[in-house]
């Protein structure tokens, strides 16, 4: 991952677009192009200075990449078309990072998109092999349900329910405390121009919308979303020559696989030790340890799955996610703002984007460009981006002087 022959790579540059539900996104080309056009005026290059480009997208055809940035220019550069579920954007950015700091290239582009349908996620080839197969027959085995009637659930939902639910159960958690994370992120999103659900809800709102599985309620669970997010990485050297900003540098990144511990227990099968193996990566090649975080963008693609994400990421101690949420320790005042940008959950999660999304959130926030979404005295930004079945990405971001 890391090493004495890799160069320094920086973030040169970030855009987005508003996040959309289904009903109102533009094509993915047009979304996808627009965030590529804003990341490059941001960066202040053209299109001609990229060297090689990364297009992140979960639901298309196997060129779509090629599609979304020839609307900005055909140059004859590499697109790698990345597809890793949920955490296709940080791949896509994992990629780039690499062949940075390997000396391939000097400038390349990262960028990720959905264009998603209404509803909840689906097996899209039902006639092969799933790669969910045992993660499903897993859910089948350890159903979270005490009462049934929610078992014809999403099979993500299912999938994250269980996990919540185990994780409740061992540490006799009150179902509010997963519900008081929804509310902090809509809290968040308010000030976010980016996010899709902006208007604050209450706890009792959570809490009585309907039931989907295990803990989790409707509120609970990040909505289908459409959007793009780009960001231009480059070498210190290409930086200088061309007078861009080399202000934030990935410290630190790491991407790690599923182990047969994934079917042991509901958390790691959605992710816990993949993403607690990458975070432990990333603090040890960094240099830093946990209490240095005070920001973070993590994947709560559901409640279940941030409150688990404070113990995999080793922001509180193993046992301690309900005090860490009940204290406050996950918000401003508190000891970690997590998700400032609203989160998965209010912000949206159109799925080839959200690691770039996370990127730039974060990116803005190391500038001290965030707006009323601030966070003072920010020197250090963790992401988290997971997908099932499974690849879990950490970055570290810094700031330079």
């Amino acid at each position: 991952m890391t090493g004495g022959d890799m160069r320094r790579v920086h973030i040169a540059g970030v855009g987005m677009v508003p996040f959309s539900t289904p009903s109102r996104s533009e094509p993915y080309d047009v979304q996808a192009a627009a965030a590529v056009r804003n990341a490059l005026a941001d960066a202040g290059i053209g299109l001609d200075q990229v060297q090689q480009a990364y297009a992140g997208y979960v639901y298309g055809d196997s060129t779509s990449g090629q599609r979304a940035l020839y609307g900005v220019g055909m140059t004859g550069i590499p697109v790698v078309n990345v597809n890793n579920n949920c955490s296709t954007g940080s791949s896509a950015l994992w990629l780039a990072r690499q062949a940075v700091a390997g000396g391939a290239a000097e400038c390349v582009l990262a960028f990720g998109f959905e264009q998603m349908e209404r509803g909840a996620l689906t097996v899209k080839w039902p006639d092969r092999p799933s790669p969910f197969d045992e993660f499903i027959g897993f859910a089948d085995k350890h159903d979270a349900d005490t009462d049934g009637g929610t078992g014809d659930a999403p099979f993500a939902a299912r999938l994250f329910g269980a996990a919540g639910a185990a994780y409740a159960e061992r540490h006799g958690v009150d179902p509010a405390t997963f519900a008081m994370i929804a509310v902090k992120a809509r809290r968040h999103a308010k000030h976010n121009p980016y996010a899709v659900f902006r208007d604050e809800v209450t706890l009792e709102e959570v809490l009585a919308s309907p039931r989907i599985y295990g803990p989790l309620t409707r509120l609970q669970c990040c909505p289908p979303t459409c959007g793009a997010a780009a960001a231009i990485v480059t070498s210190a050297d290409f930086a200088r020559r061309h007078g861009l900003r080399t202000d934030v540098a990935i410290a630190a990144q790491a991407m790690t696989t599923d182990r047969p511990d994934t079917f042991e227990n509901p958390p790691n099968l959605v992710g816990f030790e993949m993403a607690r193996r990458a975070a432990d990566e990333v603090y040890d090649a960094a240099g830093v340890s946990p209490e240095d975080i005070r920001i973070v963008e993590l994947h709560d693609c559901f409640t279940t799955n941030e409150l688990l994400s404070y113990e995999a990421l080793r922001l509180t101690p193993d046992g301690t996610a309900e005090r860490f949420v009940r204290d406050g320790d996950n918000t401003y005042g508190g000891r970690v703002v997590t998700n400032p940008s609203g989160g998965l959950l209010s912000k949206g999660h159109p799925l080839g984007a959200t690691g770039l999304a996370q990127c730039a959130e974060l990116t803005w926030q190391l500038r001290g460009r965030a707006g009323d979404r601030q966070v003072d005295g920010v020197t250090l930004a963790l992401q988290h981006n997971i997908g099932l079945g499974g690849a879990a990405v950490v970055t570290l971001y810094e700031k330079v002087n």
